[in-house]
């Protein structure tokens, strides 16, 4: 139900408010028709969240409860804000703005600068780098080219954490991030490159959102009038924000809440620029009455690889994990991922090229297949082992699509064809006539042999061949005017046609995308978690950006390593310990992970203990999929059995534990498990055992006492004083 480049284009606008609803799911629709006060979707990979918060714009706008102007939806890039507008025209809500946050400060900036601060807005720094390279001059610092990458890097994530240079060496120590340079050469750098740019009157990207929110702060009518403008807020990808765009949209907000926020704590793998899950996280400590829709309907991926994933994530830890999302597949079922381990980096790059090219003859198309890597230094092999195997292949992240001169240059010949058409005559389909322009610059209806600059030429060219196809199967009587409009709009969104080679990328540049088939490679210790992820934090966002990699596949997921760099190395590599107990024939570190193969087996619980199958509310019977929820077994809204002596007598003899040995309370039980216990009322070890966050250990150093508690024996605890425990819901 997630859409693809190839997916129809323009389908016939729905009829009727209630049309937009159709094919929605029960819980999509649930977010469609959520219209007022806030409302946060917890939508995990491949559940449809873009076509739930379309369709919900869409709805309130066709329902007349939402006006189109009043409404801006903000996402974190131009090409998604692209396929946002473009889908909710299609659904008959065109008058929504739907934009990243830079280009919606951006706008307003250039709005109210005259009017705010006078004069004209500064002119906007393209590029930080080479500003960086002369700060560091001015300082007597040298930078290599990757210490300049990363000094710029840092000046980025100081500007959307508003951390000043004085501040710099004590909030990068208390983070753990790992500084390019010492933190007092790195903040005199920053200090440097800011006076450059207020010595040439220019700012830089991070600087729009922080003068659009110094505006918004300090004058208030300007305030007053975005309010008055726009009174409907949607955000997407919320865990990717940033405290500065936090600050934005309080400030766009002014104290309302209708707003509409999406996303997935287990996505989070921007934290090195500033992102951070905390305000999706804490969305309903901040509304209490937030309606909460969590979408696990996964419709991208079959039963094979979202086993896979969720595996991974049963591994995990911290706060995000606690949140982490059970996802349901709704594909019919596909081969098993396969695990391969190869002697040295280049048999492994060959290996997966042979695959490859084994998936295309067997019909898969290139544009459907994807190699993705954790570092770009990773892509020389798989291009070279690529063009050996007579594979197309395009690198994302490489020179954007619209960028390209053979297509600039179709551009152009395209836009006086389509003013030489508006000339009377008989009309001739668009797709002949783009074939005919395209012809004269190269395109041919047969790919020219081999690779190279001439083969990856005719790539772009049939791609806009295929793009104009499309168009017109799904706008028979557009013109070629109206496909040069579309192709602009696309530029402008950087929302790029499929060119037909295999797509070799990063992990990072992956997100948000998916193919048929996947390759995950160079899956070894030091690489993934890469070598410099030293925190607990850390390692596991390197375990989410490899949930990100696992969850971009539909049908084929091969997952490799090699045990050396070069042929004939030693082979002293070990592969990821995030495939510890998923992969064949290797066990769970811990004893968190998941059954060998991490496909329909058994997850391991804690205490070793085997839960097969999905944990089901104990009162309604739904497959619970919250870590809290499951923990009380029950969904948090269903009724309450609780037992509120047993559970005060439980608080009191935990604190009464806590002190005897030292440590916090939740380290001897959580509050989840102290409920559960008081809602269960178990009475034996094995009703006890059952409880999530009662593992074998504990069961045998406390079972003892809390099932005394429970059959209503005292064992001279007082309860005077309970309700100050810390009300902490660490994991266990």
């Amino acid at each position: 139900m997630t859409a693809t480049l190839h997916d129809s284009l323009f389908p016939a606008v729905p009829d009727s408010a209630d049309a937009v609803l159709d094919g929605l799911d029960p819980e999509q629709r649930a977010v469609a028709t959520a219209l007022h006060g806030p409302v946060c979707v917890l939508a995990g990979a491949g559940t449809g969240k873009t076509r739930a918060i379309t369709h919900r714009i869409a709805y309130g706008v066709r329902a007349g409860i939402l006006q189109p102007a009043s409404v801006l939806a903000v996402t974190f890039t131009a090409r998604a804000a692209g396929e946002m507008r473009g889908r909710l025209r299609q659904l008959g809500a065109g008058g929504v703005q739907a934009r990243t946050f830079h280009a919606a400060a951006l706008r307003q900036l250039q709005y109210f600068w005259p009017r705010a601060v006078g004069g004209e807005i500064p002119r906007l720094l393209e590029r930080k780098v080479q500003l960086v390279a002369e700060a560091g001059a001015r300082c007597r610092i040298r930078l290599d080219r990757n210490e300049l990458r990363d000094v710029t890097g840092e000046i980025e994530w100081c500007k959307v954490t508003q951390t000043v240079p004085e501040e710099y060496a004590t909030a990068a120590a208390k983070t753990g991030r790992e500084v390019p340079r010492d933190p007092a050469e790195v903040a005199r750098i920053y200090t440097t490159y800011e006076q450059l740019k207020r010595d040439r009157g220019v700012i830089d990207f991070e600087d729009v959102l922080l003068l659009t929110v110094g505006v918004l702060q300090d004058r208030p009518d300007v305030a007053e009038t975005v309010r008055s403008q726009y009174q409907h807020f949607v955000v997407d990808e919320y865990q990717d924000v940033s405290p500065l765009q936090q600050r934005l949209l309080e400030l766009w907000l002014g104290g309302r809440d209708s707003l509409c926020v999406v996303g997935d704590a287990s996505q989070t793998i921007y934290s090195f620029t500033g992102a951070t899950p905390d305000f999706l996280l804490g969305f309903r400590g901040r509304y209490a009455d937030a309606t909460v829709v969590k979408l696990v309907r996964d419709y991208r991926s079959t039963p094979q690889v979202v086993a896979l994933a969720n595996g991974l994530l049963g591994q995990a830890r911290g706060q995000a994990a606690a949140h982490r999302l059970e996802l349901v597949s709704q594909r019919e079922g596909g081969p098993e991922p396969s695990y391969t381990e190869y002697s040295d980096e280049p048999a492994e790059a060959e290996g997966a090229a042979r695959r490859i090219r084994q998936l295309i003859d067997s019909g898969v198309r290139p544009s459907e297949i994807a190699v993705l890597y954790r570092i770009n230094a990773q892509s020389e092999v798989y291009e070279q082992a690529l063009a050996d195997a007579g594979v197309p292949y395009q690198l994302r992240g490489a020179e954007r699509f619209f960028e390209r001169p053979e297509v600039r240059e179709a551009g152009l010949l395209l836009r006086g064809a389509a003013r030489a058409a508006a000339e009377p005559g008989e009309p001739v389909p668009v797709p002949e006539q783009v074939r005919a322009v395209l012809s004269s610059r190269g395109w041919a209806s047969e790919p020219p042999a081999g690779s190279g600059a001439v083969r990856d030429r005719w790539e772009s060219l049939a791609a806009l061949v295929r793009l104009s196809e499309d168009f017109a199967a799904a706008r028979p009587d557009a013109t070629l005017g109206d496909f040069v409009a579309e192709l602009d709009e696309r530029a402008n969104a950087q929302h790029a046609p499929t060119v037909e080679g295999v797509t070799l990328a990063s992990l990072h540049a992956a997100k948000g995308l998916e193919w048929d088939a996947v390759f995950l490679v160079g899956l070894t210790e030091g690489t993934l978690p890469i070598t410099y992820a030293k925190t607990d934090e850390q390692v596991e966002e390197e375990r989410r950006l490899l949930y990100v990699g696992v969850t971009r596949a539909r049908f084929h997921l091969a997952l490799s390593w090699a045990l050396s760099r070069s042929p004939g190395g030693r082979g002293g590599r070990r592969p990821s310990r995030f495939l510890d107990g998923l992969r064949p024939g290797s066990t769970a570190r811990g004893a968190r992970g998941t059954g060998a193969g991490g496909g329909g087996g058994a997850e391991r619980g804690q205490g070793g203990r085997r839960r097969r199958g999905p944990v089901l509310c104990r009162v309604c019977g739904r497959t619970l999929s919250d870590a809290g929820e499951i923990k009380l077994m029950r969904c948090e809204d269903c009724p309450s059995d609780l037992d509120e002596a047993l559970y005060e007598r439980l608080r009191a003899w935990r604190m009464d534990q806590a002190k005897e040995l030292g440590q916090p309370a939740y380290c001897v039980f959580t509050d989840k498990t102290l409920l559960a216990i008081a809602e269960v009322r178990p009475s034996d070890a094995g009703e006890l055992s059952q409880i999530a966050g009662v593992g074998a250990r504990k069961l045998d150093k406390f079972g003892a006492d809390v099932l005394a508690l429970c059959s209503g024996e005292e064992l001279g605890i007082p309860v005077q004083g309970a309700g100050q425990l810390p009300d902490e819901e660490a994991e266990e």
